[in-house]
């Protein structure tokens, strides 16, 4: 009698065995010719947004330089034009952590001689050095942008070269980027949507995203201008300021049922 009942129990065992393997068998034909990829079941959609803000600094550059048959002349007329022009900076209430040098260079002058007689053999000739030229490249961060044209006149009237700007510009651009980078991923959205009803699928979680990540500015409101050493007195010029518009460009993957 027991050794019927252990029969019993041994074939249903094997039997329900091999169901559960029958089954697993069915599971993995119907599985084949599927992608296990679950970007054979997204779409992606791109969007585009921008954002606007009125520029709150201004940058400008400014040059000295001084040259002299030495060096160490140079570089003291050098240094004491561009203490007058930090001095003056100073009188305007700039900051000194908006203030910083971009280059300064000492580079000798040459002398090649006289030039070749027309019709004559030109020999090789040494250049000599006759002195030496010392400039100095400082930036400005202006954050008055109204103060701007009032900066360009006093540097003008100091005699320091090459005055460039003012670039009006975000000096935090990150806010705003985000604001254009929200626009962008609401455009995406409302895309997807669109595209999934007319698919006939719903939309599931993100599965990817991306962010170009380089805003181009533009509508900047620029003024520009070059003074020469000689220049005593300049009178402030009109520098509209403009608005600065930022764009942002985000794709993003969405899984689909």
């Amino acid at each position: 009698m027991n050794n019927k009942v252990t029969r019993y129990a041994l074939v249903a065992v094997l039997v329900l065995l091999a169901v559960f393997l029958l089954v697993k068998t069915l599971d993995s034909l119907d599985e084949i010719g599927r992608s296990s990829s679950p970007m054979m079941n997204t779409i992606t959609v791109q969007g585009e947004g921008s954002a606007a803000a009125v520029p709150d600094i201004a940058r400008i550059t400014y040059t000295v330089t001084e040259s002299d048959k030495n060096v160490a002349t140079a570089q003291e007329r050098a240094t004491e034009k561009n203490d007058a022009a930090l001095a003056a900076l100073e009188e305007l209430e700039i900051k000194e952590e908006d203030i910083r040098t971009l280059s300064y260079n000492v580079s000798p002058e040459y002398s090649y001689g006289r030039g070749c007689v027309a019709g004559m053999p030109c020999p090789p000739q040494t250049p000599t050095i006759t002195g030496y030229q010392v400039s100095q490249t400082v930036e400005v961060k202006v954050r008055v942008t109204d103060m701007a044209s009032e900066v360009l006149g006093k540097l003008g009237s100091l005699g320091v070269q090459n005055i460039n700007g003012p670039e009006f510009t975000i000096d935090d651009p990150e806010a705003v980027r985000g604001e254009a980078r929200e626009e962008a991923i609401e455009k995406a959205r409302e895309e997807a949507e669109r595209l999934a009803k007319q698919l006939g699928v719903r939309l599931g979680k993100v599965v990817s995203f991306y962010d170009n990540n380089q805003p181009i500015p533009y509508g900047y409101g620029m003024g520009g201008m070059e003074m020469d050493a000689s220049v005593k007195t300049v009178s402030a010029p009109t520098l509209p300021v403009g608005q600065n518009e930022y764009t942002a460009n985000v794709s993003i993957t969405y899984e689909i049922r």
